[in-house]
């Protein structure tokens, strides 16, 4: 299905394959999409749709894992943001978008058998602290397998570390072997990292980020037609939802400020018309 979903060749709402960004109309309709989908899908998660006692107890865990690093902040939200949005403008069902905003909190759930001594170290990891370090996604992997709601997600927690040539872990896939939903999530996930302070790194801007990105793609580690849409992305909407660190974190203060842009869009788009009424 996902393979269906983002053949080569294919068209998407927002042209996958197209170099150029859409009209400028386009921005509207899809802030106002990605403002109402995302709420959608934060009401359900925070309903717990479908999700037994079990379930709830490993997003508690996934959210202690969060806590644990302070430096992290609201990495999970943003993340589930930040991909949802994506998973928008990629025109992906119901299932596919809770997937993904599940996915931001359940991503890095593996990490709770990491000792602190190696998830926090401030220098590099010895080959022996990163086979540890790598085991993450395996290990979360195995803490919602059992869990029927979470199947959708087991791709992302697994594979959100495979790289697009081969090269990453734990399986070494490649290309469209890797799950959709992976893909979508690793650039959120890599953007998000980038722009974060961390114990080993002081936050890169966003276009250090994006260059950062960009070149990791042209290496072959990102799928490029997914990094592509990001820029896009990047441009006509995650760039203007403000200042992430702000106070403006969670997401219904994000989800206004799409709603405020989208309204500023409508404005300016009307006000450019009656310009041309009188022009003409």
């Amino acid at each position: 299905m996902e393979r269906r979903q983002l053949r080569r060749g294919s068209r998407t709402p927002w042209g996958v394959d197209v170099e150029r960004p859409g009209p400028r109309e386009d921005w509207a309709d899809l802030l106002k999409t990605c403002a109402q989908r995302t709420d959608e899908m934060r009401a359900e998660h925070r309903g717990r749709a479908g999700l037994d006692e079990t379930e709830e107890i490993v997003f508690a865990l996934a959210q202690a894992v969060e806590q644990r690093d302070a430096n992290t902040g609201d990495h999970c939200e943003r993340l589930s943001f930040i991909s949802v949005t994506l998973g928008v403008a990629l025109g992906l069902d119901q299932v596919s978008l809770l997937a993904l905003y599940r996915g931001g909190y359940l991503h890095d759930v593996g990490k709770v058998g990491i000792p602190d001594a190696i998830l926090f170290k401030p220098g590099k990891l010895t080959e022996e602290e990163w086979v540890t370090m790598r085991s993450h996604t395996v290990r979360g992997e195995e803490i919602c397998r059992h869990l029927k709601a979470l199947a959708p997600v087991l791709p992302i927690i697994r594979h959100h570390h495979e790289r697009w040539d081969g090269t990453g872990y734990p399986d070494g896939l490649r290309g469209d072997q890797i799950p959709l939903l992976a893909r979508v999530l690793q650039i959120a996930d890599i953007y998000d990292a980038l722009t974060s302070a961390r114990p080993y790194k002081a936050a890169y801007t966003a276009a250090e980020a994006i260059n950062i990105m960009r070149e990791e793609t042209k290496r072959g580690w990102r799928d490029p037609r997914v990094f592509r849409l990001f820029t896009r992305l990047h441009r006509a909407v995650i760039s203007k939802m403000g200042n992430f660190g702000s106070a403006e974190r969670d997401l219904v203060s994000m989800r206004q400020s799409l709603m405020s842009l989208q309204r500023s869009l409508v404005s300016e788009s009307a006000a450019l018309t009656q310009s041309n009424l009188q022009v003409a």
